[in-house]
């Protein structure tokens, strides 16, 4: 079990007061309103990633740069861009990629119309700042009830230099990142990022990861100062997935920070990706109303081989508009801002195809014991799906008397699944081998989903403001969730909160306690054989309590705090074991640890020194839904960075994990008690070298 330190690290930081400086350390929000906002003037918990930040911690994937966030949970099993991300608990169901959180880049939406996200085509190094909005509630989460990620990157429309960056690190670590923009006249404006990353993971066996990416931005600024912003971006992605390990396994593993010679048979699973993506948006301002058209279109092939079942589909589409409108106007003789909006997308793919392994080693009576590549043998399955989302939002904000602002918002969306296919085969897990299909298959349903949400805040003094809040969210069943488990019920989620927030010159805070009622749940469930179900429990309860803090001694110096207290229960549960459900009334979630905290130190002289030590604690979980065992969790996972700047130079050296701990960044239970691990990265480190010219 973690032990938590955060007490006596704070009784170190009281006597640095008396040489404190005043620092501004307040952030700007633009997500949770779609208008700027201070981060004390929203009534719901969000945290802002500033950019640097992202610089300091070299972030080339999303997990290094929220991890130290409290009721943040986000790991990546492979060591690349592509983490498990849960925000109080929402988000747990996922085996693979980001569920039930909606992602935002530069208000454009990152996820599907089913909720699923993929990480590895968005370009870390191209990203500004990252702003974490939790819970259900907002208008930006379309089937949504965990909270929203927007990434915000740097405008074409932002003065900046062109930057070289190249760095260099153990396992294979290359990383290559190049910046261009240009003022063509007064009007007219664009700029080119692009980067190229590989990684063996020599630690251990198909983990490597390559990507190259490019983003071509264009601006327009007309005649009546409104602005038009597009983007071009193309990315190509491999990552090989790691099997994962018993028991006795990751036992070895503790010991030796290698991973070699598992006994998991599939060997060779990866997703390797090409995404093209185009986005536009414009802005007018007529009156005291501001237009903010969005037109958006993604399209990917992606070769995915998992357990079982190879994945293969090259026609793949999602398309989309958001059609927003805000009207700054007088309400209690106050001002007051209306955002108007509607939007509608649409995720489509054409025949998508699965196939079996065609390279397999058996045993006697034809179980696959052994995967020996990853070749497509005989086609099992294929399948046409459309996932069709359209809907309208509203949010009011106003001050009905001093120091008092209420945010009022609502959206309503329907969501259709139209699914077909014909199913030859699939991998039966609890034989090992391949067995007949259903044949041919139709799916046709769809749902209502409502999000709302009242908040008010007060400004206790100028520098402090308390909130409270109650927002309800539905989310639906994924399309492939849909699959295994046709009478899925949407989810729906009521969130009660209130907060406190601090802004002063040298210290700034936000603390949080929230209690979140779910019914229908959606649970994910694991099988003897690993297969992995879908179900509904009836109930679940999730409290916690969230601290972020910062203390700036001066200029140079300054310290971080954040601790999550987590009680997530089953009310309401019975689980399928074999063909009899069991209660587990009462019972906690799986993976979710009681208690998180990180501490964190920064560091930066006028000379052009800078230094970062960070560190986080996860403690013990339980690895099933049964309770009946637990992971004890880590403690004082290190990562550390020194840097020198000297004019347009900078270089970086960042070491992640530097005390080398061994240690799982997921582990869980099936309900027939067997184990499963997934290893964590072992120490690394990169040197990083930056020119601006």
């Amino acid at each position: 079990m973690a032990k938590c330190y955060s007490y006596p690290a704070l009784l170190l930081l009281l006597p640095l007061s008396l040489m404190a400086e005043s620092v501004q350390l307040d952030t700007i929000s633009v997500t949770a309103t779609k208008i700027a906002t201070g981060t004390k003037e929203v009534s719901q918990s969000i945290a802002v990633v500033n950019s640097q930040t992202i610089e300091d911690k070299n972030v080339l994937d999303v997990s290094s740069a929220l991890e130290n966030i409290p009721g943040v949970n986000v790991e990546s099993s492979s060591n690349s861009p592509s983490p498990r991300l849960i925000i109080r608990g929402a988000g747990l169901k996922a085996s693979y990629g980001v569920r039930e959180i909606m992602v935002i880049k530069d208000g454009v939406p990152m996820t599907d119309p089913d909720s699923f996200t993929r990480f590895d085509y968005i370009d870390m190094q191209d990203v500004q700042s990252i702003e974490v909005q939790k819970g259900p509630g907002s208008i930006n989460a379309v089937n949504t009830t965990g909270g929203v990620i927007q990434l915000i990157t740097k405008s074409v429309f932002d003065e900046d230099s062109n930057s070289i960056k190249v760095g260099l690190g153990n396992d294979g670590q290359r990383n290559l990142n190049l910046k261009l923009r240009s003022k063509i006249d007064d009007n007219d404006f664009a700029s080119m990022t692009f980067s190229k990353r590989n990684i063996d993971n020599d630690w251990r066996d198909n983990n490597g990861f390559d990507s190259t990416q490019l983003s071509l931005k264009y601006g327009h600024i007309f005649e009546d100062d409104a602005t038009l912003e597009s983007e071009l971006s193309y990315t190509e992605s491999n990552l090989a997935l790691p099997a994962s390990m018993t028991k006795a396994e990751f036992e070895a593993f503790k010991k030796s920070g290698e991973q070699h010679n598992t006994s998991s048979p599939w060997q060779y699973t990866a997703r390797n990706s090409k995404i093209l993506s185009f986005n536009s948006k414009y802005e007018k301002e007529v009156g005291n109303w501001t237009y903010k058209p969005r037109f958006y279109i993604n399209k990917w092939e992606h070769f995915h081989p998992v357990t079982g079942i190879i994945n293969d589909a090259d026609e793949n589409y999602v398309y989309g508009v958001d059609l927003e409108t805000d009207y700054a106007h007088k309400f209690f003789d106050r001002d007051a801002t209306l955002v108007l909006g509607a939007t509608a997308k649409q995720d489509r793919s054409d025949d998508s195809k699965k196939y079996q392994y065609a390279d397999v080693q058996t045993i006697p009576g034809g179980r696959i014991v052994k995967t020996l590549s990853n070749t497509k043998g005989v086609l099992a399955s294929v399948e046409d799906s459309l996932a069709t989302l359209y809907g309208i939002y509203a949010m009011e904000t106003f001050s009905p008397m001093d120091k008092t602002t209420i945010d009022i918002s609502a959206r309503i969306d329907r969501l259709g699944f139209d699914i077909s296919g014909d199913e030859d085969s699939y991998f039966n897990y609890s034989t090992g081998k391949y067995a007949t299909g259903a044949g041919a298959y139709a799916i046709d349903k769809s749902y209502t989903l409502m999000s709302t949400k009242l908040g008010i805040t007060y400004a206790i003094s100028d520098s402090t403001n308390i909130y409270t809040s109650i927002a309800f969210a539905n989310q639906a069943p994924t399309t492939s969730e849909l699959g295994d488990n046709e009478n899925l019920d949407k989810t729906k989620s009521i969130n009660y909160e209130v907060g406190l927030k601090t802004r002063t010159g040298n210290f700034s805070y936000d603390m949080a306690v929230y209690q979140n009622d779910v019914t229908d749940e959606i649970i994910q469930i694991k099988d003897a054989g690993g297969a992995t179900i879908y179900d509904n429990a009836g109930e679940t309860q999730k409290r916690g309590f969230e601290f972020l803090g910062t203390y700036a001694v001066n200029k140079a110096l300054s310290f971080g705090l954040s601790y999550a207290y987590s009680d997530f229960k089953y009310k309401s549960f019975q689980e399928k074991v074999g063909a009899a459900f069991v209660s587990r009334d009462g019972n906690y979630l799986p993976y979710i640890p009681k208690h998180q905290y990180g501490l964190e130190a920064n560091y930066k002289m006028d000379n052009g020194f800078k230094a970062r030590i960070q560190t986080k604690s996860w403690g013990s979980y339980y690895l099933d839904s049964a309770n009946s065992d637990k992971y004890e969790g880590y403690d004082f996972v290190t990562d550390v960075m020194v840097g020198y700047e000297h004019k347009a130079h900078l270089i970086q050296l960042n070491v992640y994990n530097i005390f080398d701990k061994h240690y799982a960044m997921q582990a869980d239970k099936s309900v027939y008690g067997v184990e499963s691990y997934k290893a964590a990265a072992p120490r690394s480190a990169m040197v990083s070298y930056r020119y601006k010219f």
